[in-house]
């Protein structure tokens, strides 16, 4: 009887541990396929020789509070997501980023490395307004032969950022 009852509980913890592993083997893919998949500026470069496709850009900084809440907000809808994923390549830039970053046969620098809060050139190119100082959150979308069809310079919730994107294709 007890060598009966210990290959029931033996039987029933592989059982449990199976579906357990199965469970979260189903989650990493559901939190996988809710992901924007972002890339560098350099992957972008390589990713619009082999295949054009509009592109959507987002500018932030490790301390705007409005460019965390998208993180946490806009870019987690699955809308957003599925949109961002399938009809575009997104690119993250942090605009304090100190990296030397060739793109289209231009090598671009943060040349205000050593101030406070300092912008690299290619958010100041892409994102800048003339007579306004840069701010954040920045977003632009670009068509197909990377010309600028859209700006934002404000937080989007998941429900605008949708219309956003909708809007320029």
């Amino acid at each position: 009887m007890k060598v009966v009852m210990a290959t029931r509980r033996s039987t029933l913890r592989v059982v449990f541990l199976t579906l357990l592993a199965w469970a979260a083997g189903e989650n990493l893919y559901a939190q996988e396929t809710t992901r924007v998949q972002w890339l560098t500026f350099e992957q972008l470069e390589d990713s619009l020789r082999a295949n054009p496709r509009k592109v959507f850009v987002d500018f932030y900084a490790d301390w705007c509070t409005y460019c965390r809440k998208m993180d946490r907000v806009a870019f987690k809808d699955k809308a957003v997501v599925e949109l961002l994923n399938k009809e575009y390549y997104a690119v993250k830039m942090n605009i304090e980023s100190r990296d030397t970053i060739d793109f289209g046969g231009t090598r671009f620098v943060n040349q205000n490395a050593k101030k406070v809060n300092p912008v690299h050139q290619i958010p100041l190119l892409m994102a800048g307004r003339e007579g306004k100082p840069f701010s954040l959150p920045a977003m632009v979308i670009l068509d197909e032969k990377f010309r600028a069809k859209a700006r934002y310079f404000q937080y989007l919730d998941a429900r605008q950022m949708e219309e956003a994107l909708r809007r320029t294709y």
